[in-house]
């Protein structure tokens, strides 16, 4: 027994029982308690993406175009419901509405992390893929602001592994899977105080493309 998106057959009904119930729960989470919208996206095995285009340019990391988002406020159970349509579905969040990210290699990510931290200077969530890269949330209109936030910090003429997603994009979820690589996972969660209201791009900005810099620097040597 098995269910099929768009021709990719997901196997061993009870593991996929108990996955269910996690994602039912994680997108009622997502939400009800932290305001986000859930989009029901592709799933990718053996490099082939769920929807069926054998030439798809985001295999496992698209949203599904007859599903409809799980929208934001959503309850538990309106969210079991509209996930119950769309079995074996990812979890995407879409970008550019309660959140922009700013996203950087992983080991610039942690390395920042670090030092935002000791610096108490105000975090939102951050996730880091199984593809190697870290992501910041941070207030909507940063991918907007990005070229002319990096002038006026010196930065506009730097080579750096750094870009900004924002509105039209979608980021894989918690746990689910990105493209057939594994599970997003979260290095610092959500919380109640930030999950809504991200810090400006801004405040994280600085350190994130001084430690990109840096680590650039130490890749080529």
């Amino acid at each position: 027994m098995g269910f099929t998106i768009g021709g990719i057959r997901e196997m061993r009904s009870g593991s996929r029982r108990r996955g269910r119930a996690a994602e039912c729960t994680a997108v009622a989470e997502y939400t009800g308690l932290w305001g986000w919208a859930v989009a029901p996206g592709a799933r990718a095995a053996a490099g082939r993406c769920s929807c069926g285009d054998t030439a798809c340019p985001s295999p496992g990391a698209h949203p599904l175009e007859f599903a409809d988002e799980v929208p934001a406020g959503a309850t538990l159970d309106t969210a079991a419901r509209a996930w119950a349509e769309v079995p074996g579905a990812s979890m995407l969040l879409p970008v550019g509405r309660t959140f922009d990210v700013l996203d950087v290699a992983e080991q610039a990510g942690r390395r920042a992390l670090v030092r935002l931290e000791r610096m108490g200077l105000p975090l939102g969530p951050v996730a880091m893929t199984p593809s190697g890269r870290t992501q910041f949330f941070v207030a909507p209109g940063a991918a907007a602001e990005l070229p002319q936030l990096l002038y006026r910090m010196g930065w506009d003429d730097a080579d750096l592994d750094l870009r900004a997603l924002g509105h039209g994009c979608h980021i894989t979820a918690p746990p689910s899977d990105e493209g057939g690589l594994g599970p997003v996972r979260w290095l610092r969660p959500p919380v109640l105080d930030t999950a809504a209201t991200p810090p400006q791009a801004r405040l994280l900005l600085g350190t994130l493309a001084y430690i990109c810099h840096r680590s650039q620097g130490m890749f080529r040597q």
